[in-house]
């Protein structure tokens, strides 16, 4: 398995117990910040996960589902951007330039 994927599965392993209460949803985010920069993913995935994170951070300051913030709608964007990521790095044409 390659170091990307390796990341990733390590992202992905801190957001499922982020979902199921084992790690707080701030510390995820540290996370994910700290190594979806190794990813070597084209700039667009980047400019989707960074506003999303800040969205989750901000959904912290609510007990319960809001209006502006819905935590499970915000993990669940958070997941399709895992599998998108999954896809890419595994693709043929990922070793592209």
């Amino acid at each position: 398995m390659s170091a990307a994927l390796e990341t990733l599965d390590r992202m992905n392993t801190a957001l499922a117990r982020s979902q199921n209460g084992q790690l707080p949803q701030s510390e995820m985010v540290r996370l994910w910040r700290a190594e979806s920069a190794s990813l070597a993913l084209p700039t667009r995935f980047d400019e989707v996960l960074q506003p999303l994170l800040d969205r989750i951070e901000a959904s912290v300051l609510f007990s319960e589902e809001s209006c502006s913030f819905s935590q499970k709608d915000l993990l669940a964007s958070l997941q399709m951007w895992a599998d998108k990521a999954r896809l890419r790095l595994t693709s043929p044409s990922a070793a592209q330039p």
